[in-house]
Order: C-alpha cells, then structure tokens, then sequence
C-alpha cells in the first residue's frame, strides 16, 4: 500500500522514482491496492516468473495488453502484487495469491534476455485514506442494486453496506464483467471518487446491454 503524507495536502498522485518490475500481461484482469487475485501460472515462462519473483522480492506487477496477442503494447497503468500463499505443483505449474500493493506507470520496456516482460516503471503514491461522501455511496449502492437486478446476480447486500468505501470501490472495479477498456478505466482512475464514478457510469451503460444466461455470484 502507499505511504501517506499528512504534512501536505496533495491533489494528485504522488509519483515515487523509477523501478523495475517483472510483469504478468494479462488481459481482461486488473488487481487494485488492497485486494487479492488468485493466480494459476501454467506457461514456462510465467512459471519462471513465479521462481524469479519467490527468490527475490515476491512481487509481480499485474498489467493488461493494449491486444490480447503475443507481445503486444501495454497499456501505461498497472498495480504491483506480492506473493502471499503459494502452491509450487510437482510439474512445476503454481497456484498463488497475489495481494495488491501500489499502482504503478510504464515508463519504457526494458530489452531483456527472462523468459518474461520486464519494464522500468514509476510507483504511484494513492491516498489509502479516501471515502466517499454519503452521496456518492447511496448513488453507487443504488446503481449497484439495479445492476444487479438488471443482470439477475445474487448478491449478499449486508456484507456489501458493512464494507468501507476503498474495499467496496476498489473490490467491484477489480470484478465487475466489463471489457477491458473498461476495467482498464477503473483502474486509471486517479482516486477513489472518481473510480466510483466511472463505476456508476458504467454499471448503467453495461446494465443496459443484454446479457446472456450466465449468472454470477458477487459477494
């Protein structure tokens, strides 16, 4: 998680010097500070990622492809994780856990001779401390709710008002059904309000759409 600076009163995020970070290209899937996303790594070069990251620092910097094809542009936001539970199989495939940390920007991709993508990358420094005015969690939960009617999803409501705003924002960008673009969106959101914002918008737009017979569970 980012570090606050209660000295000064900052209107943007903070941008921290450069870093390199081995990353995992994935599309469709983001991971935000705070949050959790399971991981099985399959590919050899992915699984040399995992061996890489466990012998140094663990971390694993989750972006999305501009395409979703062998080598292609990524998009400038992604968040770094770090390796919490992890399974190591015996044909060498793993299951972990990777636990949200900090958001980061590409700066450049580095020519390298790993089995997977590296870059150099700037860190952002997001305020964990956000919350949302009692307006903008009512129009969120009510846009919410009509959403997941909309969609016929069952959702637990009284876990969902117990959350706080972070967990309850952040948690819904990182697992709504939307395309990539869209969770990329989310993601570039430059704070918590406005994350809610494009979340409320797009819950309308999406909500809007047919959907097919797929029901999820979002609790």
């Amino acid at each position: 998680m980012g570090r606050s600076h209660p000295a000064a009163v900052v209107q943007d995020p903070v941008r921290l010097m450069a870093t390199r970070l081995s990353i995992f290209p994935l599309a469709g899937t983001i991971l935000l500070p705070g949050l959790q996303l399971p991981l099985h790594l399959f590919e050899p070069r992915y699984r040399a990622l995992a061996k890489d990251a466990l012998a140094r620092d663990r971390r694993i910097a989750m972006i999305q492809p501009q395409r979703p094809v062998e080598g292609a542009p990524l998009f400038e936001i992604g968040c770094v994780g770090r390796i919490g539970e992890f399974e190591a199989l015996d044909d060498g495939r793993f299951n972990l856990i990777l636990h949200g940390e900090q958001r980061f920007r590409v700066l450049r991709e580095l020519d390298v001779t790993t089995a997977f993508r590296q870059v150099e990358a700037e860190l952002i420094e997001d305020d964990e401390h956000e919350v949302l005015s009692s307006i903008e969690r009512a129009s969120f939960e009510r846009e919410a709710k009509r959403f997941a009617d909309a969609q016929g999803y069952s959702v637990d409501w009284e876990s969902v008002e117990r959350l706080d705003d972070m967990s309850l924002i952040n948690g819904v960008s990182q697992i709504a059904p939307f395309d990539p673009a869209a969770k990329q969106g989310l993601l570039e959101a430059d704070d918590l309000a406005s994350r809610c914002e494009l979340l409320v918008q797009l819950m309308h737009f999406f909500g809007r759409r047919d959907g097919d017979d797929e029901r999820v569970t979002l609790q």
